[in-house]
């Protein structure tokens, strides 16, 4: 019999100076990733159909605002091609490689993005390039999250796993305070004029100079002790796709579901809030996106806490908590957000990070221990990504829709909580992984 792993134990990396190493490594990938996709989000809700989809803006501004956050969803579309050809090639090459192979490529498309030309300089080619461009986003976003919880979560002493699991998971809210952050510091300091002629392009063009930081500081993070046992002992399978497709249907399925919920309330707040507050409530966009700037603090702070909660009390009491939060939250979230009064439209925004944060932090940990290390990559990957479909791809065009439909924004609010109670279907049939060993030889 062989004996258990080392990455089963409750010490983790060897030094402090390690353990920082992994967990920078991890969060500055997905805050990166998550910068990215967040610009193009915002930008879809307040400018983008001016400018890549002019005639029918100026035609019909409902339609062109629903089809412009169509383009946030074509990219999720591609997620699970990104999930299955990193996930394949992560089991069989190592985490790191794809982590930094995925890095690059979203950040070189996004840098594409910032200088495109418009529909008015080459017409309908504008939104067949970015278009293009947005697939490449979404085939990187799918690789890019489950190298990054794994090598956060593989690298974790037994006792820590949800905390530093969290890491990769913040990146979602630090990516959301600078894109936003950024965004309400233009929108300030130029005329709209000049933010709408070539002040937007900036966001994307400094995806370059974090990409440069992000290749550094993900080169020097060493390869995951659990991939390391696998190469060693010779247990990776040759074709990990194969035999995840044929035994652990149930773990992809289920992951699937857990994160649907969230991913939808989560683009509610990237996304639509922003253009329903601005477009539809006609409040100022500088207050919209300070007051979604700081809650994002909020998103921060309880994902942490989530992934911390998780390792006490276990990851589906947690995620539980995270949904029932969400769920009772949406209806008088609405409410408050239709008083058009800044304040209660932050503190709407806030409550609501409580709930995401604990449904997302426990999040890195639990995939991790749904499945053994050969199909690891692979089943987390695939399950995230057609997570991300079914919840936040169309989010913000179905919202939009059903605000157009029922002229009332609490319709919104009754889709989002039935995707609540679905997750949390899936959070209560995949049962509590807490303690699973994630190592080669000893895994269920």
């Amino acid at each position: 019999m062989t004996s258990p792993s080392q990455v089963d134990t409750l010490s983790g990396p060897s030094t402090r100076r390690e353990e920082r190493k992994v967990l920078a490594g991890t969060l500055v990938g997905t805050t990166i990733e998550w910068y990215d996709f967040f610009i193009f989000a915002q930008l879809t809700a307040t400018l983008l159909s001016p400018l890549f989809l002019a005639p029918l803006n100026e035609s019909n501004p409902g339609l062109a605002q629903i089809l412009s956050f169509a383009l946030i969803g074509i990219s999720f579309l591609f997620r699970p091609l990104g999930a299955v050809i990193a996930g394949h090639l992560g089991d069989r090459l190592g985490r790191k490689a794809m982590l930094v192979f995925t890095l690059v490529m979203m950040g070189a498309a996004t840098a594409l993005i910032g200088m495109l030309p418009t529909y008015a300089q080459i017409g309908a080619w504008a939104p067949v390039l970015l278009i293009l461009l947005r697939v490449i986003q979404g085939f990187s976003a799918g690789g890019e999250w489950g190298g990054a919880a794994l090598m956060a979560v593989e690298h974790a002493p037994l006792n820590k796993r949800g905390l530093f699991g969290a890491y990769p998971q913040i990146g979602v809210p630090v990516g959301m305070i600078l894109a936003t952050g950024l965004l309400f510091f233009l929108n300030s300091s130029m005329s709209k004029e000049d933010f709408a002629a070539w002040g937007w392009r900036v966001p994307f063009l400094l995806s370059i100079v974090l990409i440069v930081v992000g290749y550094l500081i993900r080169r020097a993070v060493a390869e995951s002790p659990v991939f390391q046992e696998m190469a060693l002992r010779k247990k990776e399978s040759k074709a990990p796709l194969g035999e995840l497709i044929r035994s652990h249907k149930r773990p992809v399925l289920y992951s699937t579901l857990i994160f649907i919920g969230n991913n939808a309330a989560g683009y509610l707040l990237i996304a639509f809030f922003i253009s329903y507050a601005t477009r539809t409530l006609k409040m100022p966009t500088p207050q919209v996106l300070l007051a979604t700037t700081l809650a994002s603090f909020g998103w921060l702070i309880f994902t942490l806490v989530g992934g911390w909660l998780s390792d006490r009390i276990g990851r589906v009491k947690t995620f539980l908590i995270g949904y029932a939060i969400v769920f009772a939250w949406m209806l008088p979230m609405f409410a408050l957000i239709d008083t058009r009064n800044i304040w209660l439209y932050g503190v709407a925004l806030f409550v609501l990070t409580v709930g995401l944060g604990l449904s997302y932090g426990p999040m890195s940990a639990m995939y991790a221990e749904m499945f053994p290390a050969n199909v690891r990559y692979s089943g987390i990957s695939i399950g995230y990504a057609f997570g991300a479909i079914l919840g936040g791809a169309f989010a913000a065009t179905i919202a939009e829709s059903l605000l157009q439909s029922t002229k009332w924004a609490g319709s919104i609010g009754i889709y989002i909580m039935v995707l609540c109670v679905i997750s949390a279907i899936g959070v209560i049939l995949a049962k509590e992984t807490k303690g699973r060993p994630l190592g080669v030889s000893s895994h269920h």
